[in-house]
């Protein structure tokens, strides 16, 4: 039973991780509908500035809420020089977007080299906490906080905001929310803006759960888009259940069925498009 409770624990610490990883990819792909196959970069981004503002300022909070500015910086000029001019050529766009993701990745691995580092937490949540009759680290539970909350805000954003409603009617009917007087562009920027800074705080959040390693944006990358299709395009909902049910398989069958488990992830993968094409609660159609 204890070995049950901590992997459970690990499957929902991991797919905290991967819903911060994926709730910005959902902004951009599934609501913004922009082809951003950089996104794994930006997330590398965060990872490694939280790495060097943790080391040259000691303070671990500074780097959690800097770092995903840097992704910010760094993903509203990826939007200007490639995707605004590409938008509406998907295949452009993700050609050019893996290209600027490789050009990152490999400037990032010259400029730390190939080995791991890590983003040291606090004394405060380092240690460790009792739940339900086992020890387990405090700052994975701290992780999986952030990440309902991360869901919470961004389902309040879009679902009871102003900004929210611009959005989803910019999505459906551009010419019209245009013709309101309305600059669409602005808006769709700022939520381009969100997905970025959510790329880097996963980033951030990443490195100081896990090590941070040249290649570590193609893990994310991958992870967002299985989330996507498991949970249904442009959902937070769909993406906050893909990322629960990704993270709990991976871990189970890392535990009971090692030699297996790398392709139970994309057997439930499988299973959706084959089953509910458009996810689990995607639109159909959408």
């Amino acid at each position: 039973m204890t070995q049950l409770i901590i992997v459970t624990l690990n499957g929902l610490t991991r797919g905290a991780l991967i819903f911060l990883v994926a709730s910005g990819f959902t902004l951009v792909f599934g609501v913004m509908r922009l082809v951003n196959l950089a996104h794994g970069a930006l997330c590398l981004i965060g990872a490694y500035a939280a790495y060097s503002i943790r080391e040259a300022t000691g303070s671990w909070a500074l780097a959690m809420l800097l770092a995903p500015l840097v992704a910010v910086v760094a993903g509203l000029a990826l939007e200007r020089t490639l995707l605004r001019p590409t938008k509406g050529s998907d295949m452009r766009q993700a050609l050019v977007t893996i290209g600027a993701g490789i050009i990152i990745a490999d400037q990032l691995l010259a400029q730390y080299g190939g080995h791991t580092v890590d983003v040291p937490p606090p004394p405060s949540i380092d240690g460790s906490t009792s739940l339900a009759g086992v020890v387990y680290p405090t700052l994975r539970l701290v992780t999986m906080g952030v990440a309902v909350l991360v869901g919470v805000a961004l389902w309040l954003v879009i679902q009871r905001t102003r900004l929210g409603r611009l959005v989803r009617a910019g999505i459906d009917d551009r010419d019209m929310v245009a013709a309101l007087g309305i600059d669409v562009d602005a808006v769709l920027l700022v939520v381009f803006a969100l997905g970025a800074f959510l790329a880097g705080l996963a980033g951030a959040i990443g490195g100081t759960n896990l090590a941070i390693s040249p290649g570590d944006d193609g893990s994310y990358l991958l992870s967002s888009l299985v989330v996507v299709i498991v949970g249904g395009l442009g959902s937070i909902g769909g993406a906050a259940l893909g990322a629960l049910l990704v993270g709990l398989i991976e871990q189970y069958g890392l535990a009971y069925f090692p030699t297996y488990s790398v392709i139970v992830t994309y057997l439930l993968m499988i299973a959706v498009l084959a089953f509910r094409p458009q996810g689990l609660l995607g639109r159909a159609g959408g």
